[in-house]
This record gives C-alpha cells, sequence and structure tokens, in this order.
C-alpha cells in the first residue's frame, strides 16, 4: 500500500473497494475530522477526495473548487515538462493540453446556499493511460501519459495537489478571493465563448466574486451560481 506524505493535519487513507469520493462523503457525514484524503491509485486513473470544514456559508465555501483547480495546476506544473498546458473548466473539468483528462467535483451539507455546511468534500477523477491505444475516443478527451507525463507519478501528484491547494487555501484565508479570481482566470477555459447550463445559454465572460457563471446573451445577462453544479449524494 502506498504511503503519501501529506502536510500536517491532513490524514490519508486508501479504499477498499468504494470510490474516494463517496467514501470521503459517508465518513464525513458520520464526523470524520477535515483534512482526511481517501484515494484510489490504479494503472489508469487516479481517483482522490478531499474533507473541509469551512466556516462560511456555502454560496462562499465553494470556492473549494477552484482553488482545488488551482492546486492541481499548479502541481502538475511543477512536476510535469514545461510545455504541458493545464487549464481549468468552471464546472470542473480538468484539460490537459486541450483535451478533457480528469474533473473534480463537490458534495456539502447541508447544501442551501446561506447554510454554513458541516462538511465538504472535494473529489478529484483522472485519467493516467487512454482507455485505448491512442489518446481516446475523441480529439476532446486524452489521458496524461498521452500528452507527454509519462514521468508524473501517481502518487507524487497527489501529494503535490494537496501541498499547492493548501497553499492557496491559506492564501484565501489570507487575502481573501481576489487571488484566487486572478489566478483562476488566467487558467480558464472558455472564457469569451458559447456557453450552456441546463438550457441557459450565452457568452462566458467571467465569474462573480462568488464564482458564479456570467452569461451574456443579448437581452439579459445571468449569473449561475458555483452551487448548482453540487453533486448530491446519498
Amino acid at each position: 500500500m502506498t504511503e503519501l506524505s501529506l502536510p500536517p493535519l491532513f490524514q490519508s487513507m486508501a479504499t477498499q473497494g468504494e470510490p474516494p469520493f463517496a467514501l470521503a462523503c459517508r465518513l464525513a457525514r458520520e464526523g470524520c475530522d477535515a483534512g482526511l484524503v481517501t484515494y484510489e491509485l490504479r494503472p489508469d486513473m487516479l481517483r482522490a477526495a478531499i474533507v473541509f470544514a469551512p466556516e462560511v456559508p456555502l454560496d462562499q465555501a465553494v470556492i473549494m473548487l477552484p482553488i482545488c483547480g488551482v492546486g492541481f495546476q499548479n502541481a502538475l506544473g511543477a512536476l510535469a515538462p514545461p510545455e504541458v498546458g493545464v487549464h481549468l473548466e468552471w464546472n470542473g473539468n480538468i484539460r490537459v493540453n486541450g483535451g478533457v483528462a480528469g474533473s473534480l467535483k463537490m458534495a456539502a451539507h447541508p447544501d442551501t446556499p446561506e447554510s454554513e455546511p458541516d462538511w465538504l468534500v472535494i473529489g478529484l477523477e483522472l485519467a493516467l493511460w487512454p482507455a485505448e491505444e491512442d489518446t481516446g475516443l475523441t480529439p476532446d478527451v486524452t489521458a496524461l501519459f498521452a500528452e507527454g507525463c509519462a514521468d508524473v507519478e501517481a502518487p507524487a501528484l497527489l501529494e503535490a495537489w494537496t501541498r499547492h491547494s493548501l497553499v492557496w487555501i491559506n492564501r484565501w484565508l489570507d487575502d481573501g478571493a481576489r487571488p484566487v479570481h486572478t489566478e483562476w482566470n488566467g487558467l480558464a477555459h472558455g472564457l469569451k465563448e458559447p456557453a450552456t447550463f441546463n438550457g441557459t445559454g450565452g457568452e462566458f465572460i467571467g465569474v462573480d466574486e462568488n464564482f458564479g457563471m456570467i452569461l451574456q446573451s443579448d437581452d439579459c445577462t445571468t449569473i449561475i451560481p458555483l452551487t448548482k453544479i453540487l453533486t448530491e449524494v446519498s
């Protein structure tokens, strides 16, 4: 079993068949401490989740998703060749050299925007090896090792993701959301392009202070709160 080297106050737990995201949510409901990192390392896939206990209302706490996205970009950027590009979609998708290689998702309880959540979980799923011998089924889908990252070891990437995410959490606590916005905007995929969410379409012109998606159409501006992409857990 792989032993991870994590920052202080973080604890790792390898899964035993239960998906890391589902396990983290279950243990969070049962009252585990914040900082638990559940993970599964497979030859073709890295899956992990981190349990948080934000002390702000959920509509602000969802900044953990873009923070963990920036943390992932910083982590892979430190381990991968310099020509590898990592960009982040508003909905949590992770693009490597333009193709979707993975995603982040989140769940929280309670999931009402104005309430302070008892817990919030961010999950990571990353394709390491293509499902087929080529780079995937479509040009829009890829895997880490297909993009020149064969020397990036999954345990080291998971450790780095945790460390870099913690750096950005501390920066958010110290300096507020502005530095996170600045960093994320420089990594965002799809800005100034057409976008649609649940039937609402427009030009994706940016995000508001709580990372809500701002869609501009001819007749109106619509803001989609980031809480709308929360994953429901049973």
